[in-house]
């Protein structure tokens, strides 16, 4: 199909060597050859008049037009591929649709086990692909890489819609044979002991992180990870202290760890997780569909 003398499946090799900057990798996600996408890109450069990724040593980088255009296409594509999702009816028992989903490591080992066990118990055949959550959410929605972000309310874009999903608080947490645990967990002790803490790859701080720093809480940092799961286990044997999600220090102690929890000497706020789609997708039934499960699986955890 031909727009103003355009072939549109140019748009899609085009949206590919923009997210790329490589043309094998953009040939490669296609299923082309890398001839096949050279040939695409040496039509899009005559079309538009541009060379659109320009040769600079070893990588090729974008031209000033391609990063113009590079919003305005994975718009239309992702408006394109959510309207051919408004099928009449949806019906996770019989369909074979992949939902992507960027999480958190605290969310994998809280509340996603209660959403596999009900898509079990619900005989669905959909897939779910959970992916880690990046340094941009908002983008992995423009762009289409994900479908359903679920993340704290304050990391929310205001581009898209959003939902609240569940709510939790903070907790101090140590090994209970340590001398932490001999005493009270007070401001004098918290500052002066180690901490282990939680530093997503390339990505915004934890919430924990960034609500200590916006109150200018120094904390002596010896240990960090980039899974939150994981802290539990790391601290026995240590006289360190962690600050976590209550939910996951409560599911580590009822699993028989030997830890000590303790409030916070320092007055944290509440963490809103919150569900966040494409406003393009907001009447997907599959989303709405992926969302209603969700929040059911909260009503599971919270029994």
């Amino acid at each position: 199909m031909h727009f103003r003398k355009l072939d549109l499946n140019l748009l899609v090799a085009l949206d590919a060597l923009i997210r790329h900057q490589n043309v094998s990798l953009a040939a490669e996600e296609l299923h082309l050859s890398q001839s096949a996408m050279s040939s695409s890109l040496s039509r899009l450069r005559r079309y538009f008049n541009d060379d659109l990724l320009v040769q600079v040593g070893r990588s090729m980088i974008l031209s000033p037009l391609a990063e113009q255009l590079e919003q305005p296409i994975r718009d239309i594509l992702v408006k394109i591929d959510a309207s051919l999702m408004l099928k009449p009816g949806f019906d996770p028992t019989k369909s074979d649709r992949e939902f992507r989903i960027c999480v958190s490591d605290y969310m994998l080992h809280t509340l996603i086990p209660h959403v596999i066990e009900m898509t079990q118990e619900q005989g669905c055949t959909v897939k779910l692909n959970f992916l880690p959550q990046v340094s941009d959410p908002k983008k992995e929605l423009d762009r289409g890489g994900a479908d359903l972000l679920i993340l704290p309310e304050i990391f929310c874009s205001d581009f898209h819609f959003s939902e609240h999903l569940l709510t939790d608080e903070f907790a101090c947490v140590v090994w209970d044979q340590s001398d932490l645990a001999k005493g009270d967990m007070t401001m004098d002790v918290f500052t002066s002991a180690g901490h282990i803490c939680m530093q997503p790859p390339n990505s915004n701080p934890s919430f924990e992180t960034h609500s200590y720093d916006l109150q200018g809480v120094y904390r002596r940092v010896e240990v960090r990870t980039f899974s939150f799961s994981c802290i539990p286990s790391l601290i026995i044997g240590s006289n360190l202290i962690a600050t976590l999600q209550k939910r996951l220090i409560d599911k580590a102690i009822a699993q028989g760890l030997p830890l000590k929890l303790f409030p916070s000497p320092v007055s944290l706020p509440l963490l809103n997780e919150s569900m966040q789609w494409h406003k393009y997708q907001n009447v997907d039934l599959g989303i709405i569909w992926l969302r209603k499960l969700m929040l059911e699986a909260v009503t599971r955890l919270a029994k």
